[in-house]
């Protein structure tokens, strides 16, 4: 992206309004000077007393394909299991076999007051991708890309420290922010992924993750193809605010 704007305000306003979640990417490496200049702008996001109570595992190359193809059969495995009604249910505890292991659950109810949002948002990325409502194989294909990584050639891996509670989420979603941005900055895509903190297991076998730190996400890291999914924009409410008192 060209930036030609005149003032630092305008150029970070200009950055946070056109990143978007990119849900395919090219296979191009990035080059690890352009990826070590992006992390090192992340390590500058503020935390609680500068504890910086994160860790990030940063997957490539064979390592990648390695998590990506073990997340993949986890996701097959937790699926079928889920088609196959109680059976499957009841085959998948006693196998475990795609049972998820991670730090937080990725799969509950949302909030009444906060499923609107998401209902729209995913009726709109479904109707660009011309996936059916009842679709179910098509829906779980799409879904089934989270753990591919879209394509991307890099995947990383947040951790939270536990001993500082929802305070270290609170700093990690800091420092995700800020590394998605100089991302964006330096001509690279992002998509900031939940689901991959579904299964810990893969992750972890693959690095040396301290006891207190908590799979919380994953991002998933590249150059953004061509494919139309990327240009979708499901915009933002106009204001979430509370109240405005003198």
């Amino acid at each position: 992206m060209s930036l030609s704007l005149s003032n630092d305000a305008e150029v970070l306003s200009q950055l946070i309004r056109s990143r978007r979640s990119v849900r395919d990417f090219r296979p191009d490496p990035i080059p690890p000077a352009v990826l070590e200049a992006v992390l090192s702008d992340a390590q500058w996001a503020p935390s609680w007393s500068n504890t910086q109570p994160y860790r990030v595992a940063v997957a490539a190359g064979a390592v990648r394909d390695r998590i990506a193809a073990q997340l993949s059969a986890n996701f097959d495995a937790g699926m079928a299991a889920e088609r196959a009604g109680w059976w499957g249910k009841l085959k998948l505890l006693a196998t475990r076999k795609g049972l998820p292991d991670g730090d937080f659950s990725t799969r509950f109810p949302y909030p009444a007051d906060l499923q609107p949002q998401r209902v729209e948002t995913g009726r709109g990325l479904y109707n660009l991708l011309d996936i059916g409502r009842h679709d179910l194989a098509a829906r779980d294909r799409q879904m089934r890309r989270n753990f591919e990584f879209f394509g991307a050639p890099t995947a990383l891996f947040l951790f939270a420290h536990k001993g500082l509670r929802a305070f270290s989420v609170l700093d990690t979603g800091i420092w995700l922010q800020t590394l998605m941005l100089s991302a964006h900055a330096h001509g690279l895509a992002t998509c900031a992924q939940g689901a991959l903190a579904t299964w810990a297991g893969p992750v972890r076998a693959a690095f040396d993750v301290p006891p207190p730190y908590q799979l919380i996400c994953g991002v998933s890291i590249g150059y953004a193809s061509d494919h139309p999914v990327n240009q979708y924009n499901p915009g933002r409410a106009q204001t979430v605010k509370l109240q405005v008192r003198p």
